[in-house]
């Protein structure tokens, strides 16, 4: 068997994506592989080299918060073929710029957080209030 033919089991494919088997199921029955999982004479799942790299994708936009129905519909692009790229791009376009607009607002909590790190250990031991506590005592 050629590097290109290797199929791997469902187990081996859970470990190598950190999906448990039933969410491979899962995905195979809503309908967001691009092919059919193809079976061995024992019916067991086989997954492809392809199959697997587009469970990491897939692991990727769902981490990253694109719904199901979303991730379903481009890969229904991705099935319709040639013709269908203007279309996919805007959608992973759409998905990146809510990615970076989350990722602006957790940066801006965390520069807030980082500001009460550096008030809390600029503050403690030197005898001085902290602001909140300031404010307690004046209200």
């Amino acid at each position: 068997m050629t590097e290109q033919t290797r199929t791997s089991t469902i187990a081996e494919v859970a470990a190598a994506t950190g999906l448990t088997p039933h969410t491979l199921r899962y995905y195979e029955r809503d309908g967001l592989l691009l092919d059919a999982v193809a079976r061995s004479t024992s019916g067991h799942r086989r997954y492809t080299e392809r199959d697997v790299a587009w469970l990491h994708l897939l692991t990727r936009l769902r981490a990253t918060g694109m719904p199901v129905r979303d991730i379903r519909a481009y890969a229904d692009l991705v099935r319709a073929g040639d013709g269908t790229e203007p279309a996919r791009l805007a959608m992973l376009e759409a998905h990146r710029d809510r990615v970076l607009a989350e990722l602006a607002e957790v940066r801006a909590h965390l520069a807030g957080i980082e500001l009460k790190i550096d008030v809390y250990a600029g503050r403690l031991g030197s005898g001085d209030p902290v602001p909140e506590d300031a404010a307690r005592a004046a209200g």
